[in-house]
Order: C-alpha cells, then structure tokens, then sequence
C-alpha cells in the first residue's frame, strides 16, 4: 500500500491542509443540515407550528438512539488516521473491514429498538399530546432507516481518516438533491404519491440516505485501493474491537450524554407549550449551521492530529490545533453578529408565526454569545478524539450537562421574570464552561501520550 491511497497530512502546509481538507467537510455539513433544514421549511411553513414542533421533538430521542453507534465511527476515523501516520497499511485495512461489520451490526439492533420503543421515548419527554401522533408517524419511518445513515458515516469516517473528505461530499450531495426533490412529493402528495405529511420528510430522507449509501458501495467496489469492500474479508477481529471500543465508548457516551441532555433540556422546553417547542427547534436549526465551519474545522483537526501523532510529529499537531482555533473563532465571530443583531431574518425562514418568531429571536440573541466558545471546544474536542484521549471530553460533558446546563435551566426557568428565557440562558453559561474546562485539560499535554500507533518522529517537515 503506497501513499497514493491517502491524503498525507503529516508534510506541508498546516494551514492549507486544513482549509483543503475542511472546505469539503463544510460542505458536507452544510448539505447535511440541509436535509432535516429543508424538511423544517417544508413542515413548518406549509403544515404549521404544530407539525414543525412535531418534527423537533423527534431529533433528540434520534440523536440519543444513535450515539454510541457514531462512537463507533469516531473511533474508526482515529484508529485509521493514526495507522495511516505511522504507515501501518495492514492495519489500516483490518480497521476497516472490523468497523464495517461493527457498524452494520449495531445500526441494525439501534433501529429495531427504536422502532419499538419510538411512542414511549415521546411520552418519555413531556412530548405535548397534540404532538405525539405526527412525531411518531416521523419517528418510526426515520428509525426503520438507521442502517442507511450508518453505512453512510462509516464510510465517511474512514476515508477522513485517510485525509479524503471530497469523495464522501459527492455522495452526500446526491443524496441531498434527492431529498429536495422527494420532499415536496412525499409531504403533499404529488402525482401518483399519497399524501404523507410529516411522515413523508421521513421516508424521503431515508430513500436518499439509502441510494447515497447504495452509490457509495458501488463506488468503493469499482476502485482498486485501500477501502475497496471485499464482503470476504468482512471479519470480527476481537482486538481490534477493544481497541475501538476502548477510544470510541468514551465518545458514544458523550454523545449519549449530550443527547439525554438535550432531551431533558428539551423535556422542560415542550412544558412551555407548542409555540416555545417550534421556536427552539427552528433556532436550534440555525445552531447548527452556525457551529459548521467550527464542526469541519475539528474534524480536520482530528485527521491532522490523528496522522501527525501517528507519524511522532506531536509539534504539527499542536500547530494544527492553533491555526484551526484561530480560524474558527474567526468565522465563528461573523455568524455571531449575524445571530446578534439580525435573528429574525434567520428564523421567518422556519415559520411566519409571530409568536414563534419573537420566541426564536429571543433565544438567538441569548445563546449566540456562547458560538465562539463553542466552536473553539469543536476544535479541542477534535484534537482530543485525533489523539485518541476521548474519556477527558466524555467527563468533562458530564459535569457540563448534568452537573451545570440541566439543574440550571430547571432552576432557572422556573423563576417568573424568567420562565423559558432560563433555558437559553442555561444553554449558554454551560456552552462557555464546557470550553474552558476542554482547554484546561488541553493545556496539560497529556493527550499527547494516548497514540495507538506511533512512528519515530521525522526530523522535517517534507
């Protein structure tokens, strides 16, 4: 295996690398969002409130089922990237081919769960009555899918971590041109189609997940390199499992942990009423955007630091680490004074409802001081997962969700000259300790010494 097949982080340019490598991963992102984005326009301008509400309630309990599955896929993206580094080729491909068969068993399992127990997750959350049988015709078609989203990720994962982040945004464009398209035929029932409604933006982000995944495979067969998927070396190796588990537990449980806060948070939002509970997943909806270019910039710095840990060059994963900071507060600080001082342009995208639109202003002039913290612990967390040091990122979203960001909105919202703006406010003031704690323990070095794979460290950068 020759470096052909990889995209080497480890020479060059730092800054160009992870611009190169980003810019793909942005859009990527971007086209990501667009799917449940364009099912929120859909929804919330041509259905309601209440369907929009509907369709809010439904990410976190998706989020919270599929968590410590996309652990999994963190984990691949490190292992991979520090392999590659060290030029440990073999291993490399033996990651592969044990993620692949990890993945597609746990996507399974997660996706009957949840069918299963979609209703009682709803119930679950204070989910508002008026809510629960449109959430839940969204929830069980999105869930029976699952599969299709982790076949999706865990090639995505694999090849960042060989330094390719185009190929995966081919795939991730097709299958958003699908969904655009399929949308408006599925929700409203267009030519032969019934009329499906919120349950229709399921199964048209579904089908596309699933030809985007179908194409991926048929592309990866069709090329002689490294990921080329041969079902015959598709084995459970016991090894490399422990190691995949050991790196990528610590991340799923932090996404499980962010989920199960989301949900709680979410849990006191839906007892302020329908308006509040469209208004927060129409503004959660711009967070995301808002936090994309950081998002990007951390995954390039996982495969930066991942390879450059990998190949001894501890000093270039450093300086990655600092030119990514530095971009993404940068940019980060331009969407903030957007959020600022012009919310409700972003939110009557959402809805026309004024309530709704002075709720969602409201909590982006509130949360959108907290942006910049939050995409330098992007940033951070990254670096962390590249290192493969992922338990100080899972302890530190403990103390951040459970410990300050969900007693403070219970106590905070419940004040009267309060009420709902407590929980933006809790959101906030957790986002900004989550990213100190994150460069303090950043600070001490000690992520430098969880490699994997380890190569001498070369004495130049060329």
């Amino acid at each position: 295996m020759d470096k052909k097949m990889m995209n080497d982080l480890t020479e060059g340019n730092i800054l160009r690398h992870l611009i190169v490598f980003s810019v793909p991963m942005f859009l990527g992102n971007l086209l990501q969002a667009l799917y449940n984005t364009v099912d929120s326009i859909w929804v919330g301008r041509f259905l309601g409130a209440d369907a929009l509400g509907a369709v809010s309630v439904s990410f976190p309990i998706i989020f919270a089922l599929i968590a410590v599955v996309m652990g999994i896929t963190m984990a691949t993206t490190t292992m991979v990237s520090q392999y590659a580094g060290a030029k440990q080729f073999d291993m490399v491909r033996k990651t592969i081919n044990n993620s692949i068969v990890l993945l597609g068993s746990a996507g399974l399992m997660v996706s009957i769960v949840g069918v299963v127990l979609h209703r009682s997750l709803l119930e679950l959350i204070n989910t508002p009555p008026e809510l629960i049988p449109m959430a839940s015709s969204y929830l069980v078609i999105f869930l029976g899918g699952l599969l299709f989203m982790f076949g999706y990720n865990v090639f995505g994962g694999i090849l960042r971590g060989l330094g390719d982040s185009r190929t995966p945004l081919l795939f991730l464009f097709y299958a958003t041109i699908i969904n655009i398209i399929l949308d408006p035929v599925l929700i409203f029932g267009l030519g032969p189609f019934p009329r499906m409604e919120v349950a229709g933006a399921a199964l048209a982000t579904v089908i596309s997940q699933a030809i985007s995944t179908v194409l991926a495979v048929r592309h990866l067969n069709r090329q002689n390199h490294l990921v080329r998927l041969d079902f015959r070396e598709l084995k459970f190796d016991w090894e490399l499992t422990k190691t995949t588990v050991r790196i990528g537990l610590p991340s799923g449980i932090q996404q499980t942990l962010i989920s199960l806060g989301m949900l709680t948070v979410n849990s006191i939002i839906n007892s302020f009423g329908a308006s509040v509970v469209a208004a927060f997943g129409a503004a959660n909806k711009l967070d995301n955007f808002a936090f994309m270019p950081a998002m990007s910039l951390g995954l390039a710095t996982t495969a930066m630091v991942g390879q450059n840990i990998g190949a001894g060059r501890d000093d270039r994963a450093r300086e990655a680490v600092y030119w990514a900071s530095l971009v993404a507060a940068a940019i980060t600080g331009v969407i903030t004074l957007v959020a600022l001082f012009a919310p409700r342009t972003l939110i009557v995208l959402f809805t026309t409802e004024q309530q709704v639109l002075q709720l969602g202003s409201e909590y982006l002039r509130i949360v959108g001081f907290s942006y910049i913290p939050i995409a330098l612990m992007f940033v951070i967390t990254g670096a962390l997962r590249g290192a493969g040091d992922t338990v100080p990122t899972m302890l530190i979203s403990i103390i951040n969700l459970l410990i300050i960001r969900v007693p403070l909105a219970k106590v905070l919202s419940g004040l009267p000259s309060l009420g709902h703006r407590g929980i933006w406010l809790a959101i906030a003031i957790s986002s900004v300790a989550g990213m100190l704690f994150s460069r303090i323990y950043y600070a001490t070095g000690r992520w430098k010494n969880k490699a994997i794979a380890k190569r001498g460290p070369q004495t130049s950068e060329s």
